[in-house]
C-alpha cells in the first residue's frame, strides 16, 4: 500500500508558503485535489496552484483569514464549489509575536490565540460539518481526516513566547479532545509537531551563526526541510495510517529529547 490520496478534496490553510505551500504540492502528487488556502499571498497561492497544474494536478486557491467565522464557512463553501466536496483538513495557517511578558502586547497576545488556536477550532468544526453532511464517499477508510499543526512548544516552554507557546499546547488538547468525540464517526483528528524547520518564518534562526547555535538543540544534527514535514503528512492523511487517532506526530530531528541532558544534564 502506498500513501495515495486518489480520488480526494484536501484543504490546507496556510498554503501559499511554507510548511502549507509544501504540504500542498506533495498531497497534489499523491493524488488529491487541493484547495490552496492563503489570507495575504494571493500572488504565491496562485503560483503554487499553476506549479501543480503543471505537474499534472489539480488545485484552486482561495483566500480567507482563519481566525474570521464568516470567512472560514466562504473558504469551505468555495472549496466544495470547486471540487464537490472535502476530505482533508490540514489546519496549518499560524504566526508569531514573539515580545517578553513584560513588553506583550495584548492585542499581540490575542491575535496568536485567534489564528492559531480559535482558527483551528473554526476550521475543524467546518470540517467535521462537512464530512458529517457528505458521508461516505468511498474514497478513504475515513469518511474524513483533520490534521492539525501544532509545535514541539506544546511541550517545551519557550520564555518570550508565551502566546506562541499558550496557542500550542491549546492545539495540542484541542486535537484530542476532538479526535475522542469523533472518532465513532470514522473521522480520524491527528496532530503534527514540528521542531526546527527551514521556512520563511524561521530564516534568522535557520542562517549562519544562528544555525550553528540552533543545531546544538537539535540530536540528529540538521535542521528540518518542509518536505520532512510534508511527508509526514502524506503519512497520517492516508489510509496508511488508518488506525492512527489522537496521536501527534513529532518532526523535529529529536529536539524534544531535551538534549542537554545527554550528559546527565
Amino acid at each position: 500500500m502506498e500513501c495515495r490520496l486518489d480520488g480526494q478534496v484536501a484543504l490546507v490553510t496556510g498554503a501559499s508558503s511554507g510548511l502549507g505551500e509544501a504540504i500542498a504540492r506533495l498531497f497534489a502528487g499523491a493524488g488529491a485535489a487541493v484547495v490552496v488556502n492563503y489570507h495575504s499571498g494571493a500572488g504565491r497561492a496562485a503560483d503554487l496552484v499553476r506549479r501543480i497544474e503543471e505537474d499534472g494536478g489539480r488545485a484552486v486557491a482561495i483566500g480567507g483569514d482563519v481566525a474570521d467565522e464568516a470567512a472560514v464557512e466562504r473558504l469551505f463553501d468555495g472549496a466544495v464549489a470547486a471540487f464537490g466536496a472535502v476530505d482533508i483538513l490540514v489546519a496549518n495557517s499560524g504566526l508569531q509575536k514573539d515580545a517578553p511578558i513584560g513588553s506583550m502586547a495584548l492585542s499581540d497576545w490575542q491575535k496568536v490565540i485567534d489564528v492559531n488556536l480559535t482558527g483551528q477550532f473554526l476550521c475543524a468544526r467546518a470540517a467535521i460539518r462537512r464530512f458529517r453532511a457528505q458521508g461516505d464517499r468511498g474514497v478513504s477508510r475515513a469518511i474524513g481526516k483533520i490534521l492539525c499543526m501544532s509545535s514541539v512548544h506544546e511541550t517545551i516552554p519557550w520564555a518570550g513566547h508565551v502566546n506562541y507557546a499558550a496557542s500550542k499546547g491549546g492545539v495540542a488538547l484541542l486535537m484530542r479532545s476532538l479526535a475522542q468525540e469523533v472518532a465513532g464517526e470514522r473521522i480520524r483528528v491527528n496532530g503534527l509537531a514540528p521542531g526546527a524547520i527551514r521556512t520563511p518564518i524561521n530564516e534568522k534562526a535557520t542562517t549562519g551563526a544562528a544555525e550553528e547555535k540552533l543545531l546544538g538543540l537539535i540530536p540528529y544534527g540538521r535542521v528540518g526541510e518542509p518536505l520532512d514535514v510534508a511527508r509526514a503528512a502524506l503519512f497520517l492523511a492516508s489510509d496508511m495510517a488508518d488506525y492512527l487517532v489522537g496521536a501527534t506526530l513529532t518532526v523535529d530531528g529529536g529536539m524534544t529529547l531535551y538534549p542537554a541532558f545527554r550528559d546527565n544534564g
